[in-house]
């Protein structure tokens, strides 16, 4: 007879059973179950990954520096060259269109126009902050700049 799918198994010895400890004496691994007499690791209390037998753990023995400031307000970056090669000409660039085209994460709250690289044809730049050589390179290429005007609130700024 051959061999047919109902009939398959592993070679003799390829499979070893998994030992039951602390199942009786009869088993071998029985009474202690291999934890030793007494004290917390006999007992198996659940303890945190980062405990460490009561000594001070690391996470509160390293000094801490720094603060970090909860009302900051990331400005993500984007620059010319990425502009120029992802946008016809005389398009308009908003936060719409560059989230469209995946120039800017969703989460991006306030956009900057940055001056790395070269604009070789007009575009209608309309975003909340911009560098002064990307506003120059911009309208010497025959474009236009207008910054939003909630940049002010979206960074954090108060009136």
């Amino acid at each position: 007879m051959g061999t047919t799918l109902h009939t398959l198994a592993p070679p003799k010895g390829a499979r070893k059973k998994k030992q039951r400890i602390g199942r009786g004496v009869g088993s071998g691994r029985g009474k202690t179950a291999t934890r030793g007499m007494k004290g917390q690791l006999a007992r198996r209390t659940a303890m945190k990954a980062s405990f460490e037998g009561g000594q001070l753990p690391i996470h509160r023995r390293v000094p801490k520096r720094g603060f970090v400031n909860i009302n900051r307000v990331e400005v993500h970056g984007v620059n010319l060259s990425l502009l120029d090669g992802a946008f016809e000409s005389n398009a308009e660039i908003t936060v719409e269109s560059l989230r469209e085209k995946k120039l800017i994460p969703k989460r991006a709250k306030v956009i900057k126009v940055l001056g790395t690289g070269e604009v070789s044809k007009p575009l209608v730049i309309k975003v909340h902050q911009i560098s002064k050589s990307a506003a120059e390179k911009v309208t010497a290429a025959g474009g236009s700049v207008s910054l939003l005007e909630d940049a002010g609130q979206a960074a954090g700024e108060s009136a």
